[in-house]
């Protein structure tokens, strides 16, 4: 053992022991304290059991410190939350936009309402039927249709008849404005329809959608009882597109904005302004007179009958029936 500590040797054997002696300082401290109380404690009683206790904390001790020099040194990585403040979209409503739950990207979307106005729920729509319906998701997969209240675009999906004029350009707009965003809907009176769609009015940010397409000539005004809350705008609108001969009121060859003179029931002559809201109006109509069976579908009749200035103080043509509900030709497709 000496031999490694001499001559030549001892440039290799000191450092080498040095490293071990480092790596293994407490098994080393141990052995050396062993040691000494081997050769020193007379008592052999106390000698063995003094190298007892040495070589059990020599064990415990070295394992650790041999466990923790042999481990690589992890630093710990600062977790620092950053919170940005919420940045405003001008050109985004913030009256029908969804709250941010969450930055990790949810598999479906969560019920909530619009954040200021509790009474519009919003719905992330799933499919654009045609001008004035579509399909959304009310949160967590409850898929309803819902059907826009107050107008009426001419057909595009009825397979009783063909493609009305301007049927694809609602479609299209309709499309355009809310496929595939988050919208607002909002209640009148009825809850759905009588083929059990939901009958709301539709806002995309702060448009409304309803008025939107009467107002750029993609849809009529037409007006369904109960359900009328917003019908005052939606008859100004179509007037004002059909004045300026907007959409299919340029293209499919409506009729005139010019109202015509009607008599009061009592048998005033009242002439009206173009495209007034205020003309007066009785329960007759002094042009061509139809009948239900002219129409082959109830909207093309409805259409029709909002076109003449019809409404439930105004049965134009007979086509409301008795109920003067506003709602004609019932009985038809």
């Amino acid at each position: 053992m000496k031999q490694l500590f001499q001559g030549k040797r001892k440039f290799i054997s000191i450092p080498v022991a040095g490293i071990l002696g480092l790596a293994f300082f407490p098994i080393a401290i141990g052995l050396l304290l062993g040691y000494l109380a081997f050769k020193k404690i007379g008592n052999s009683k106390v000698r063995y059991t003094s190298v007892a206790i040495i070589g059990l904390l020599t064990l415990f001790f070295g394992s650790t410190w041999v466990a923790a020099m042999s481990s690589p040194s992890k630093p710990q990585e600062a977790k620092t939350e950053v919170k940005q403040a919420a940045q405003i979209d001008y050109n985004e409503s913030q009256a029908t936009k969804p709250v941010e739950q969450s930055t990790s990207p949810s598999p479906t979307f969560t019920p909530q309402t619009a954040p200021a106005n509790k009474n519009i729920v919003l719905a992330k729509v799933t499919e654009v039927v045609d001008g004035d319906t579509i399909k959304v998701d009310l949160g967590n997969g409850n898929i309803k249709t819902v059907r826009y209240i107050g107008i009426d675009t001419p057909e595009t999906v009825d397979p009783r008849k063909t493609v009305q004029c301007f049927g694809k350009e609602a479609s299209a707009k309709n499309k355009e404005l809310v496929g595939g965003g988050t919208v607002g809907l909002e209640k009148d009176v009825s809850e759905t329809d009588k083929y059990g769609r939901l009958l709301r009015y539709v806002y995309m940010g702060d448009l409304f959608i309803n008025q939107e397409l009467v107002a750029q000539g993609y849809a009529h005004a037409s007006a369904y009882p109960p359900d009328i809350k917003y019908q005052s705008k939606f008859t100004a609108a179509e007037q004002q597109a059909r004045i300026s001969n907007k959409g299919l009121w340029g293209a499919c060859n409506t009729p005139s904005p010019t109202p015509k003179p009607t008599t009061t029931n009592s048998g005033i002559t009242t002439g009206g302004s173009t495209g007034t809201a205020n003309t007066q109006t009785s329960n007759t109509y002094s042009g061509g007179d139809k009948d239900c069976k002219d129409f082959s579908t109830r909207a093309e009749a409805q259409a029709y009958f909002n076109s003449k200035g019809g409404s439930a103080s105004n049965n134009v043509d007979r086509l409301d029936g008795n109920d003067h509900d506003g709602r004609v030709c019932e009985s038809l497709p």
